[in-house]
């Protein structure tokens, strides 16, 4: 699946991701620094197994992604949540947790995270639920499906 978003196209699925474009990502998060040769292998095998992902395309070079570790019935998990520095506060990172959770709607998400992503997830709709140094954020599709009015 492909769709446009404020000039750049997201991708769903979890092949044909350069394993250079999510080093950079990475690198430019903090996350890694000088990966050895014998380790690239692992930013393409993270992909394969995950349930989703999503990257963020700006012509050929990927400036953000997420993937989704889940049960697909139930529970989902994000991770990785990361776009380039310079494409930050244009909405790509709401954007794909928007997608993820279209993907289970009435389950329950949760992502582990910093202080510092705490206003961002709440801005998504998730709950803080620890608010020290770390903690996690919920979201709970079960509260979405009373709303909707397919849970009482």
């Amino acid at each position: 699946m492909y769709q446009y978003f404020n000039g750049f196209v997201i991708r769903e699925g979890n092949e044909g991701i350069p394993v250079d474009d999510v080093e950079a990502l990475f690198e430019d998060a903090g996350w890694v620094r000088n990966t050895p040769l014998w380790q690239k292998e692992k930013f393409t095998l993270i992909f394969k197994n995950s349930s989703w992902a999503f990257t963020v395309w700006d012509q050929n070079k990927v400036i953000g992604m997420v993937r989704v570790i889940s049960d697909q019935v139930m529970v989902a998990n994000i991770l990785d949540l990361v776009v380039l520095s310079e494409y930050q506060g244009k909405g790509i990172g709401t954007k794909l947790i928007e997608l993820c959770v279209q993907k289970l709607p009435h389950g329950d998400w949760f992502a582990h995270t910093s202080s510092n992503n705490f206003d961002f997830y709440r801005k998504c709709g998730f709950d803080v639920k620890d608010l020290s140094q770390n903690g996690t954020c919920v979201y709970y599709g079960y509260k979405q499906a009373r709303i909707d009015g397919h849970r009482k």
